[in-house]
């Protein structure tokens, strides 16, 4: 296991355009969890430890690309139909098991092996059988309908990389070549709690003055989506000597801790100082919105990541900011959520210098365009906005005034939230 270095969290005082910091940020962090081999049924979802070098062609030998006939193209007349005997007969897993002669016509079906020499496939429903003689069209191509051996994956292709989050096409392309087991990295270990007095579990009384716990059933389905293993470690109260104790516990069994609320500097909050007792901590002052200042730590080997306390802000910073951070951590590399271009359908001002990723949700007009449309409420405290929303238009720093009809870059959730 990777041991980060102190001060892998550490920025400057100074405001820090988002790209920066991002790529600042990679450049300081390793992965901290070990490897384990699991069966490839169980290898979806998971960030592969190992280089996948093939051993072996796929397809394993030169097959029909549809049902007809093989032969050879030689043999046949070019301002004429040809006629051949038809001598055998080639399936899937059973090869003709004897050398093939010129002359001769070979019944075949998709997926089976083309007997040794013979180069050319004619489709079934282009030729006209006749007893044991088949009648083939003047005009096929040299090759056609032949699929050779190494098309997809040639032996010693390295298939999958190191550091790739396995998705069931890389899944299945493992299995292609044979492999019944993978080695992957083990899950991210992340401990998740909130802190609040005013903050009451779903299911229990929340009296006046008090509020139900959104952001943490929220964070956690995040993680799980990411494919962390997750522990609950339920409310906190407003009191340090807790806090400290409930981190202290943590930090020895888990990669991550992570929080929303609780780490600004009022006097009830308390998460800042807790962090201190046992390790440090570092505000990262970005220039971004929704979001205020994220809080990253380290706790002897583990992790601290502390989130906004409103819950959009909470959200947003995660998919943004510490999801990338948690997928470098747990072995995956070059991860970039999905970017693209759409029309706004909304007039929007911003200040200077600053990211903003404003919630939008995607209609296509009646002419085919891709249109995003504004929540009406920009608060970081409106959950709501979060649902009605299919994703986020990214609003570069350099950008002041967006006008209905400009292209601007749309981010969809379903690339964010998912593994």
């Amino acid at each position: 296991m990777a041991q980060l270095k102190d001060d892998c969290f550490a920025f400057g005082d100074a405001l820090t355009p988002f790209d920066d910091a991002i790529a600042d940020l990679s450049g300081r962090l390793d992965t901290v969890v070990d490897v384990e081999r699991v069966p490839i049924k169980e290898a979806v979802g998971r960030v592969l430890a190992e280089y996948i070098i093939s051993d072996r062609n796929v397809p394993p030998h030169d097959n029909s690309a549809v049902d007809g006939y093989a032969v050879f193209f030689d043999d046949l007349n070019a301002d004429e139909e040809t006629r051949l005997p038809v001598t055998g007969r080639v399936a899937a897993g059973h090869p003709l098991g004897r050398d093939a002669i010129h002359g001769e016509a070979v019944r075949i079906f998709t997926g089976a092996p083309m007997p040794d020499g013979m180069d050319t496939v004619f489709m079934e429903e282009d030729t006209v059988l006749q007893g044991d003689m088949v009648a083939l069209p003047v005009g096929l191509k040299h090759g056609s309908n032949r699929r050779f051996a190494g098309e997809d994956v040639k032996q010693g292709d390295t298939i999958v990389r190191a550091g790739k989050r396995l998705r069931p096409q890389e899944v299945g392309l493992a299995a292609s070549v044979g492999r019944d087991t993978v080695q992957v990295f083990k899950k991210l270990r992340v401990a998740v709690f909130s802190t609040g007095d005013e903050v009451r579990d779903p299911g229990g009384d929340a009296p006046a003055g008090c509020i139900y716990d959104a952001n943490r059933y929220a964070v956690m389905s995040l993680l799980s989506g990411m494919g962390c293993a997750v522990t609950d470690l339920g409310i906190l109260p407003d009191n340090k000597d807790a806090i400290v104790s409930a981190l202290g516990s943590a930090k020895n069994d888990h990669d991550v801790l992570m929080t929303s609320g609780g780490v600004s500097a009022g006097e009830e909050d308390h998460v800042k100082s807790a962090v201190e007792v046992l390790g440090s901590i570092h505000f990262w002052r970005l220039a971004i919105k929704p979001g205020r200042p994220i809080a990253l730590g380290q706790l002897d080997h583990a992790s601290f990541v502390g989130l906004p306390g409103n819950p959009v802000a909470a959200m947003v910073t995660f998919l943004m900011i510490a999801q990338p951070v948690l997928r470098r951590l747990g072995g995956e590399l070059a991860y970039q959520p999905g970017r693209f271009p759409v029309v706004a359908d909304f007039d929007y001002k911003k200040k200077p210098g600053r990211r903003e990723w404003v919630r939008v949700r995607i209609e296509t007009t009646d002419d085919g365009h891709v249109k995003a449309l504004k929540h009406h409420s920009s608060g970081a405290g409106i959950l709501t906005s979060m649902v009605d929303a299919d994703g986020l238009v990214e609003m570069p720093e350099d950008v002041v005034r967006l006008e209905a009809g400009e292209i601007v870059t749309y981010i969809p959730f379903n690339g964010l939230i998912a593994g």
